[in-house]
């Protein structure tokens, strides 16, 4: 099996060839750089299945990289931050961030996420226009106005495509799921990332609330996600 291309953008010299060695031995190329601004450029280049981003770098900081990712909307990525506060981790999931890792992290922890965060992006799949998919990967979910190619990864609405990143769609895909059915965060957070991971209830929020801005949705008069106060949300349909 071929080595998988990860992109790590780091200043830090000696994590970054600890990372190489040890994520090589897992499986995994790793093409490291060390500032922000030659960091994005190689991550636009569609080389790579995952970006590992740390937060302070020179150039550009992680904040802007990731913003400039999110809008080019290609590659899941991993933060990594020395801060650790929930301020950091909040912002970089709202700019569209798969993951966060706080420093100092165990190695195989991140090899964990790497992992989980490949399988939710369906990294394994055939890229798009390769060639016919197979049933599992072809199969649609329709709600209202609302198509989930749940292969694919893809949200239309009215046959126009929303970009969205691979937990805003996890998220839309489990809520479309349970359509008239509360989710609690919680139910939310074990369907979509799984007990393995350090997670918090805010995460939810804040991925929701992106979700709702890209479906164009008011959440004071949804068409799509109604919050159902302290208890959760619940997918509503998409009709009018």
């Amino acid at each position: 099996m071929s080595e998988k291309p990860v992109l790590l953008i780091d200043d830090d010299r000696e994590l970054c060839a600890l990372l190489t060695d040890y994520l090589g031995r897992e499986g995994f190329a790793v093409e490291s750089v060390d500032d922000g601004r030659a960091g994005l450029s190689r991550a636009l280049s569609g080389e790579h299945c995952l970006v590992l981003l740390d937060l302070m770098l020179p150039e550009m900081d992680g904040i802007e990289v990731m913003r400039e990712l999110h809008r080019a909307g290609s590659v899941p990525v991993i933060m990594l931050t020395a801060k650790g506060e929930e301020v950091d981790r909040i912002v970089g999931l709202e700019l569209g961030a798969d993951d966060y890792l706080p420093k100092p992290f165990n190695p195989r922890e991140l090899v964990a996420r790497i992992k989980a965060v490949l399988r939710r992006a369906g990294e394994g799949a055939p890229p798009r226009g390769s060639g016919p998919r197979d049933r599992a990967e072809s199969e649609m979910l329709v709600q209202g106005d609302l198509t989930l190619d749940l292969g694919g990864y893809r949200a239309l609405i009215a046959e126009e495509e929303i970009p969205l990143t691979v937990i805003e769609f996890c998220l839309l895909r489990e809520l479309a799921r349970s359509a008239g059915q509360v989710l609690s965060r919680d139910a939310l957070l074990d369907r979509v990332r799984g007990r393995e991971f350090e997670l918090f209830d805010r995460s939810v929020d804040v991925h929701i609330s992106h979700l709702r801005q890209k479906l164009g949705d008011d959440p004071y008069n949804p068409r799509y996600i109604k919050t159902v106060r302290s208890v959760g949300y619940m997918f509503i349909g998409g009709e009018g």
